[in-house]
């Protein structure tokens, strides 16, 4: 056992590291290491019973974080997406990838158990990469969201079938299967209970103790206790954890907690990745790529369209469904343990199982890169036929609007500007890309519009051609160079203010037509030194005199560094 750590320990060191430098995402070189090390390969690692264990626990873990990031509120609001879409997804994706299999030759018993289980998701990747990406709390990601929380609950389901129709249950699937339900609702029940009476008081006593041990340690007992009681019950014991960590979400507590268990959860979610490469023969790849490559397309084609054409069903606009269809195209690990568990009980031919499990291998592998180059594919795949139709609608809002400002991004700098905008009784137009933001501004706001601010038809729906001022305030300066390049060429005279976190591209902003550029960290620094020399006694007026000086030399003074670790890219 300890050997086999050190390998995979040893060996995910300097893959994730190479994976950092091509900046490939880390889940990709987990599965990669554990393909590597597996049986089929290099034979690095003998088989061993704790590593199974170990790798469930990452995603325990990773489940349980998730659920800090939403109340039972939240869990209430998203009910539509997890009980509507979630069903519907599973039930169509399988009754599809049941059928194809029974046609194929798959026995019936086999192929409907197999159509649910490719019908699932990967909840540690899909979940894992739209945290790292930002996109959890976007519509597509709460759409993917809840679909995952619904499959897991079926997944719990059809690992307690298979014995059923195995014949080695004692129970009948028709009582199996209202049983596990009572038993979810009893085990939500009863963590409702201890998160409202007993929790709190817990936390309370340890925050009072100042102890960081002791904080550690109550977080990884609740952690590992939810778990274990989830499993005695014979439930998914990263179904408990997610609970658990949904009802902690409310607590004072949860940014301390997620912040505790998040090197655990890392690096066993890690193992959990490695013993899923470990498990795919390496030589069918030799025999069979090709059936492979089809298989593997064809399941995350069907899929990902199934989800599509469900998430456009319910309204969503077309880029959130197709958004939403490729974070959950893939096949999941739920899948693998189901394949397993289907091979001890010889309901699956060996052939089948092999060819399946190299398919769902593969789309697990793609998802990190999918996901990442999402936005571009959903623009393709997308051809909006309403486009014309909102450039009409944002064209006839605005008008009327003549000497008004036009602000690209609408995050915290540019409400802030919007407010003070809005006191002066100034007239404004707001673009901004964040589905969410736009929701939440759109309801007591009127002048917030969603779109890419490098369109330009967009910004001649805006009327930039009558505006008396343009602020970019999006937080990336590449795209900022974009947006003020395109402004440029629609409207030569207008002043444009562009906002930059610092001054490393002021020359091209500059030269790229940007009337005023105003680097963040520069102005930061410059207010703060102000109230250092006022607050050690110099005159308020020498003071204003310095900063006016420093803003009219365009930060000179302010200009170079010394450099550390964390002011470089990485």
């Amino acid at each position: 056992m300890f050997a086999n750590l050190l390998i995979i320990l040893a060996s995910s060191l300097v893959v994730i590291a190479l994976f950092r430098r091509l900046r490939l995402p880390p889940v990709l070189g987990y599965l990669c290491v554990g393909l590597a090390v597996g049986p089929t390969a290099l034979d690095w690692v003998n088989d061993s019973e704790e590593l199974p264990d170990l790798a469930e626990l990452g995603v325990v873990f990773l489940l349980f974080s998730l659920g800090l990031e939403f109340s039972l509120a939240k869990m209430i609001e998203l009910r539509r997406v997890v009980f509507g879409l979630g069903s519907l997804q599973v039930l169509c994706s399988g009754i599809l990838l049941g059928s194809l299999l029974l046609l194929f030759g798959a026995p019936p018993v086999a192929a409907m158990l197999l159509g649910a289980g490719l019908a699932l998701s990967s909840t540690a990747i899909v979940s894992k990469e739209l945290t790292s990406l930002g996109e959890i709390f976007s519509s597509h990601g709460q759409n993917a969201i809840g679909v995952l929380l619904f499959q897991d609950v079926v997944a719990v389901l059809l690992l307690t079938l298979v014995p059923v129709f195995a014949g080695s249950s004692e129970q009948p699937w028709y009582w199996a299967l209202p049983l596990t339900l009572g038993k979810t609702l009893v085990l939500f029940g009863g963590l409702l209970l201890a998160s409202r009476l007993l929790l709190p008081r817990l936390f309370h006593e340890v925050a009072e103790s100042r102890s960081a041990e002791l904080f550690v340690l109550l977080a990884l007992v609740i952690v590992l206790l939810t778990a274990w009681l989830t499993h005695l019950l014979g439930l998914s014991p990263a179904l408990g954890a997610f609970l658990a960590g949904m009802l902690l979400g409310e607590s004072h507590y949860r940014h301390q907690i997620e912040a505790d268990i998040r090197p655990f959860r890392d690096i066993l979610l890690g193992l959990f990745f490695v013993s899923i490469g470990m498990l795919i023969d390496l030589q069918l790849f030799v025999e069979d790529g090709l059936l492979i490559l089809g298989l593997t397309l064809g399941l995350m084609l069907l899929k990902g369209c199934v989800v599509a054409v469900l998430v456009k069903w319910q309204g969503d606009d077309g880029e959130t469904s197709w958004r939403s269809g490729l974070a959950l195209a893939q096949g999941g690990e739920f899948c693998f343990a189901l394949m397993a568990l289907m091979q001890q009980n010889r309901l699956m031919p060996a052939d089948i199982s092999g060819l399946l499990l190299a398919a769902t291998f593969c789309s697990m592998l793609l998802t990190p890169l999918l996901l990442r180059a999402a936005p571009r594919i959903a623009a393709r795949l997308h051809r909006k036929p309403n486009e014309e139709a909102q450039l009409d609608q944002i064209s006839a809002l605005n008008a009327d609007l003549s000497g008004h400002v036009v602000i690209c991004g609408y995050g915290r700098v540019g409400q802030s500007i919007g407010r003070f905008l809005r006191r002066e009784h100034q007239a404004f137009v707001a673009l901004d890309d964040d589905p969410v933001i736009i929701q939440e501004a759109s309801v007591g706001e009127s002048c917030v519009h969603y779109g890419d601010s490098r369109r330009g038809d967009l910004l001649t729906a805006v009327g930039l051609s009558r505006a008396k001022l343009l602020v970019i305030a999006v937080d990336k300066t590449d795209i900022a160079i974009s947006v003020l390049k395109e402004a440029r060429r629609l409207n030569p005279q207008v002043p444009i203010l562009v906002r930059t976190r610092d001054d490393s591209q002021l020359a091209e902003l500059q030269a790229a037509g940007a009337s005023e550029v105003v680097p963040e960290l520069l102005e930061s620094s410059l207010m703060l030194a102000s109230h250092a020399l006022i607050m050690l006694g110099l005159p308020n007026q020498q003071v204003q005199q310095h900063v006016d000086q420093v803003r009219h030399d365009r930060y000179r003074l302010l200009h170079g560094f010394y450099p550390g670790n964390q002011d470089k890219e990485p």
